[in-house]
């Protein structure tokens, strides 16, 4: 009983999930969802979106047809799939509902069947470009939070360590120029330290790796020609 009571208390498990077509562009993607990994879990998934599916349908056509349009078209299309019979029956019971019940039954329907039962979070790093952070909704049907900070604007990327409550919390922030407060990437799900600094080494790698190797070289010519300027100066001197 003790396991069972910490399996649900616990938090959800956080998977990164990182992508990199180039050495200069990396997405990295923290989220909660569930992996079905065995086949008997790929199944109850399958399953649990088809009755999420067969839900939502069959509220949205109850809806129309309490709504009063329906026509000949409509009472042909539900002939395929069930008799006159019952068909009688489910237009007799839509006549008798009361919108007053309908509706807010409906929406609670309508509000389970969309709701997103995991939190992904991205970052999404373009050197040259900028960063992107991006959030997803808790529904399907709005989009997600996402704010692009360009690279001029980045003036460095830290794991910062805060207090949340007696417990000690990490967290992946960007310093913004211009900016009082800094971006935390990641916010609301606050991965775990291991992590955080997956993503805060491949983010500085795609962004500023290398940069300061060019300019090395650059700095040793003007450097050699400055000298070798001195020399001809004094010679002819």
């Amino acid at each position: 009983m003790r396991a069972f009571l910490q399996r649900i208390s616990a938090p959800p498990k956080q998977t990164l999930r990182t992508l990199q077509p180039t050495p200069y562009t990396a997405s990295y993607t923290v989220s909660t969802r569930p992996t079905p990994r065995t086949v008997p879990a790929q199944i109850a998934s399958c399953i649990s979106f088809l009755l999420r599916s067969l839900v939502g349908l069959s509220t949205a056509l109850l809806l129309w047809l309490a709504s009063g349009y329906k026509s000949s078209q409509t009472e042909d299309v539900l002939l395929h799939v069930l008799d006159q019979p019952r068909l009688d029956e489910l237009l007799a019971l839509v006549d008798k509902c009361q919108w007053m019940y309908l509706a807010p039954c409906a929406l609670i329907i309508f509000i389970v069947v969309f709701r997103r039962n995991y939190t992904e979070e991205s970052l999404t790093v373009l050197r040259g470009l900028g960063i992107q952070t991006s959030t997803t909704s808790s529904t399907y049907l709005q989009a997600p939070t996402t704010r692009f900070i360009p690279t001029t604007s980045i003036q460095d990327i830290f794991i910062y360590e805060a207090f949340k409550g007696f417990e000690v919390r990490f967290y992946l922030a960007v310093v913004v120029e211009g900016e009082e407060d800094v971006v935390v990437v990641f916010p609301g799900l606050l991965p775990k330290r291991a992590i955080l600094e997956e993503v805060w080494r491949g983010a500085r790698k795609c962004l500023w790796e290398g940069k300061e190797e060019k300019q090395q070289p650059k700095r040793e010519m003007e450097s050699a020609d400055d000298a070798e300027k001195r020399r001809d100066k004094q010679e002819k001197i």
